[in-house]
This record gives C-alpha cells, sequence and structure tokens, in this order.
C-alpha cells in the first residue's frame, strides 16, 4: 500500500498545518507557495489543514470528503481500484447517443451501485454514451452538483470514489461511455475554502452563481491547474471518456491562450499518452463556432457543444410557447434554419435580446453540435419541471424524438424521455437552514417575478421535492409508456443503420415546410423526415419511396403524395 505526504497550494501563508484528530503535523515551504509534509500517511486517513493558526479547512484537492463538505478529508490511493476495461474504446461522438442522467434521481436509492442495475435498459435502448451531471462534493445530501465545492472529490450520498469506479467500470464493461459534468466557471457557496488557501477568485468579474474564478490575475497560473488537474483527474483516474463543461461563458479569460484552449490541448495530448478517445463538450448561449474549431483555425479546440437554438426552435413548435427566450422562436422557419445552419441565431438581430447574437459559420459540422428536446436545464429550470410529456401530446413527444433522433446534431436523452416519464425534475437542494432559506425565497422570488404563485412553487429544500423526482421506473410495464420506449429503440436503431443521419455535413441537409398548413419535411441522404403540426390532414409531394417508420397508422401514400394525419410523424426511405 502507498504511503502518501500533505500537498497543498497557499502562497499567502506563513505557516501551513496538517491536522490529525487532534494532532498537528507543520508542512515545509517550497517553491510556488506550494507546502508539504515530511510525514507519509496511509490510504483512509482523515485530514485537513491549518492555514495560519485557521481552524482545519477541507484540502482543496482532497479525493474523498466522507462526512460532507465541511468535514475532514480522506486519502484516497487512486491506483488501487481494479479495474476490468482494458482495451476499452469509446465511440466517436459523431456516431454517438448520449443519455444524460442524476445519480440522486435515476433510481429509488440515488446512488452509484443502484445506477449500476439500470445500465442493461441503457444498452437495450441502444444509447452510446452515459452523461452524469456533475458528481463532486456539494453541500447536503441532494442537490443538482452544479454548486460543488469539493471538485477532486465524487459525492458521499452518491458513493465516494470507489462506488464511482465502479460505475465507470461497469458502464465499460457493457460498451457504454461515460461523459462527467464539471463546472469550472463558479464554486458553490456552502463549504468554498478555497478563498483561504489562495487567490482562486477574482473581483474582476461576475457570475450569475457567485465568484468568477481568477484565470487571468496575479497566481492565476496555479489556479488553471488547479481546474485543468481536475479534468485530467477525472478521465485518467476514473477511466471518463469525456467531459462536459458547464456554461463556458461564465468562464471568463483575457490571456493570450484562453484557458479552453489549454484544457482542450491538455486533454488531447493526454488522450494520446492513455493510447484512447477523450472528448471535451462545452455548455454555451453565445452561438460561437469557435469553440469546436480547431486551434490552428482559430478556435479553441473543443470537440462539441450544445445547441440551445435546436432546442428552442424544436420546444417552441411542438408547445407553442413564446414566453422568455422562446420569443426568440416558434415558426417552422425557425426549425428549418436550425436544420441547415446548427444556429437559428448566426449574427441576426435577436428581439428577446435585443441585439445580434451569434455567429456565422458556413463550414460548421452538425455533428459538433448536441441536439436535444429535454434536458436537466430545460425541464429542472420551470417552476413545475415539467418534461415533454406534460406539455404536449402523446403525438408531438414521438414527433419531438423522431426529430431530435434524426437531424445532422449529436442526440442526447434526458433521463426518463425514453419513456414519456411522468415524474417532474424539479430544483432541489439541501443546504443549511439559513442558506436553503435564502435559495427557497429567491427561487419563489424568481418565479414570481414571470407572473406564477410563490405559493405553487415546489420548496427546492423539501425533501418531498427531491423525492418526487425520482424515476418511477414501474411505468415502463405502462402501454402508453412502453410505446415510447419502443418508438425510441427503432428510431436509435434506425440511426445506425443509415449512414447518412450521422453525416454532419448541414449543405446535405434539405429542408420544405409550410407554414400556414404546418408542416415540415428534411431530408438527409437516403432519408426524409416529414410531420404534421397542422389542425388538418396534410397532403405532401413526395418521391417514390417506402414509409420504414410512423407514428401513426393513418400515415399512408396516395399517388404521389404522402398522407399525414395531425400530430404525426414519417420516416421516409429512397431506394
Amino acid at each position: 500500500m502507498t504511503d502518501f505526504p500533505l500537498r497543498v497550494w497557499a502562497p499567502n501563508a506563513e505557516r501551513v498545518d496538517g491536522v490529525l484528530d487532534d494532532r498537528r503535523i507543520p508542512l515545509d515551504r517550497l517553491e510556488g507557495g506550494w507546502w508539504l509534509s515530511a510525514q507519509r500517511l496511509p490510504p483512509g486517513t482523515d485530514y485537513a489543514f491549518s492555514v495560519d493558526g485557521s481552524e482545519a479547512l477541507p484540502s482543496p484537492r482532497a479525493r474523498w470528503q466522507p462526512t460532507g463538505v465541511q468535514g475532514p478529508s480522506r486519502i484516497v490511493d487512486p491506483g488501487a481500484f481494479e479495474w476490468h476495461d482494458a482495451g476499452w474504446q469509446a465511440a466517436p461522438l459523431a456516431s454517438a447517443v448520449i443519455y444524460e442522467l442524476h445519480i440522486g434521481t435515476f433510481t429509488q436509492d440515488g446512488t452509484f451501485a443502484a445506477a449500476i442495475a439500470r445500465l442493461d435498459h441503457l444498452v437495450s435502448l441502444g444509447v452510446t454514451h452515459v452523461e452524469l451531471m456533475p458528481v463532486a462534493e456539494f453541500s447536503g445530501d441532494r442537490g443538482w452538483g452544479y454548486d460543488g465545492v469539493d471538485l477532486y472529490a465524487p459525492h458521499h450520498a452518491y458513493g465516494g470514489p470507489e462506488g464511482l469506479a465502479r460505475l465507470v467500470d461497469a458502464a465499460h464493461q457493457r460498451g457504454l461511455a461515460i461523459i462527467l459534468d464539471v463546472v469550472y466557471n463558479h464554486l458553490g457557496p456552502a463549504g468554498n475554502y478555497l478563498g483561504r488557501y489562495g487567490p482562486y477568485f477574482s473581483d474582476r468579474y461576475k457570475t450569475p452563481w457567485g465568484e468568477a474564478v481568477n484565470l487571468d490575475g496575479p497566481g492565476s497560473d496555479e489556479v488553471r491547474r488547479f481546474f485543468i488537474d481536475n479534468a485530467l483527474m477525472w478521465l485518467r483516474d476514473y477511466h471518463f471518456d469525456a467531459l462536459r463543461l458547464d456554461a463556458v461563458h461564465a468562464i471568463f479569460d483575457m490571456s493570450a491562450v484562453h484557458f479552453l484552449e489549454q484544457l482542450s490541448s491538455e486533454v488531447h495530448l493526454l488522450a494520446g499518452a492513455l493510447g484512447r478517445s477523450l472528448a471535451v463538450i462545452a455548455e454555451s448561449d453565445l452561438n460561437d463556432p469557435r469553440l469546436a474549431r480547431s486551434v490552428e483555425a482559430a478556435g479553441y479546440g473543443l470537440d462539441a457543444q450544445w445547441s440551445d437554438d435546436f432546442h428552442h426552435a424544436l420546444h417552441s413548435v411542438l408547445t407553442g410557447e413564446r414566453s422568455g427566450y422562446y420569443g426568440d422562436f416558434g415558426t417552422l422557419e425557425d426549425l428549418a434554419t436550425t436544420l441547415v445552419q446548427g444556429y437559428r441565431y448566426a449574427g441576426d438581430y435577436s428581439p428577446f435580446r435585443q441585439r445580434r447574437h451569434g455567429r456565422p459559420s458556413p463550414s460548421l459540422d452538425g455533428r459538433r453540435l448536441l441536439g436535444y428536446l429535454q434536458n436537466h436545464d430545460q425541464v429542472g429550470n420551470r417552476a413545475l419541471g415539467e418534461r415533454s410529456a406534460q406539455l404536449m401530446s402523446k403525438g408531438r413527444v414521438l414527433i419531438g424524438a423522431a426529430v431530435v433522433l434524426t437531424a445532422p446534431f449529436v442526440p442526447l436523452l434526458f433521463a426518463g424521455e425514453e419513456w414519456a416519464a411522468n415524474t417532474p425534475f424539479l430544483y432541489f437542494s439541501d443546504h443549511d437552514a439559513e442558506l436553503g432559506a435564502a435559495v427557497s425565497t429567491g427561487r419563489r422570488d424568481e418565479f414570481a417575478a414571470f407572473g406564477w404563485d410563490p405559493a405553487n412553487v415546489p420548496d427546492p429544500q423539501a425533501l418531498d421535492t427531491f423525492e418526487r423526482s425520482k424515476l418511477r421506473w414501474d411505468e415502463l410495464s405502462v402501454s402508453d409508456h412502453a410505446t415510447v420506449l419502443t418508438w425510441h429503440m427503432r428510431l436509435i436503431s434506425l440511426r445506425k443503420r443509415y449512414p447518412e443521419l450521422t453525416d454532419g455535413r448541414l449543405e446535405y441537409v434539405g429542408v420544405e415546410f409550410d407554414e400556414d398548413e404546418r408542416w415540415l419535411t428534411f431530408t438527409r441522404g437516403r432519408v426524409t423526415v416529414a410531420f404534421n403540426l397542422g389542425e388538418f390532414e396534410a397532403r405532401i409531394a413526395a418521391d417514390p419511396c417506402h414509409i420504414e417508420l410512423a407514428s401513426s397508422e393513418e400515415v399512408r401514400f396516395e399517388a404521389d403524395e404522402l398522407i399525414l394525419p395531425p400530430d404525426s410523424v414519417a420516416i421516409l426511405i429512397r431506394g
């Protein structure tokens, strides 16, 4: 068994001690603001740090916080786990079908171990990649994970380091790649002690969620190293196949080499060293294709990014919603534009923003964008956490699935979407009384400003809010849910059978639509997708082909016309 020294970066400290129960071990100062203990300690040892005589503080790079964000850190040997995935290679993103889930609500137990028992369902569904919402240690036992503070430590309530390793290992043994959502734009408010150690934060910028990270000011070299080392740890030590970076538009860096460029470069170097494919996916609301453009082409070198424009365009035509940012969408033309150029707003004027938004990119590849009808944000940031199945007819749920899984983007499903789950996905938290009360009040006030009765907004701190968000797997035995599940499985199978459906070249996407009659078709090689959102039967001129898949038995051909009843979709194959 390997023993480890205590090591920490505290550049402004005069003294740093390791704290072991009631005993303190003085650390030696090294160059660059680092401190190191002469004594080495075995895995399983609980420890903390005292900076200039302070109370015991968790380690910034703690790999385990067994009692939560306020407790001691525990030494973990990253090489102790016995892996069974030798020779594993993830499928490339271009051919991926991604499934996003939240560990705490994916199963009744809400643990890494419980999630393993449901992996065979995902294999049967046909997805290739499983994306975990953030699992780094956050305040309390339940939460979304975007307020993490111990970024190196898998959450204690989910099963800690070994539980996470077992989940990734089990996924790989079933042929499933694993993506981890990480948050590098801010830290949560509870248990955030990084500022006690060094200049981790900057007052030069502001984020909507807390202090901005110092990536370009004095002392920022080690701060950047802290976050990049964290990314490399998840990929190297936990065998993750890709990272999803939360809200990169809130990562502020004026350096000549942007943090995102440095991160992507080091991840791809690690891929070469490990001999397996690794990827970095960004979330951004800037509609800037440079994120996923190569460094040689003046980009940041990331592999892909989420496409909210596609979601908004599809969601708004299926539901009729026009409030907030949906005010920029709502027509079939908006959806058609997104299908052929990746973004609806690529330098166009946005009425919602009251300015031009996005950047044009004639060379944008659809395989660089993730497309979805649902995800944690678009469901959970609604006051009542309604999924698509609660906002639209079953016919439109089937249309949405067909468009997502045949569009020229990498498709992403949100856990439970594949069977039209009835359970909501609400915003929930488990902070201490004072912070929890502030979160609850803030949530009610936020939605009251949009006209909601505050009394009807679920309390994030209430245990029931969390419990109601857990998937009910018994729904799979109900006929309507089973029908939706089969539909998703057939669409995923179709996607894998026809190579044109993984061809991201947007210039080869042909779209036709009728805004008045409310039908749209788009064609990709031999495959044509046609749907009707109108009140009446649609008659669409069609070349000779056969109906591969249809959501209604009433879909048919009459002479040279495709007949689509209201709220139906068909997949047509030529040749």
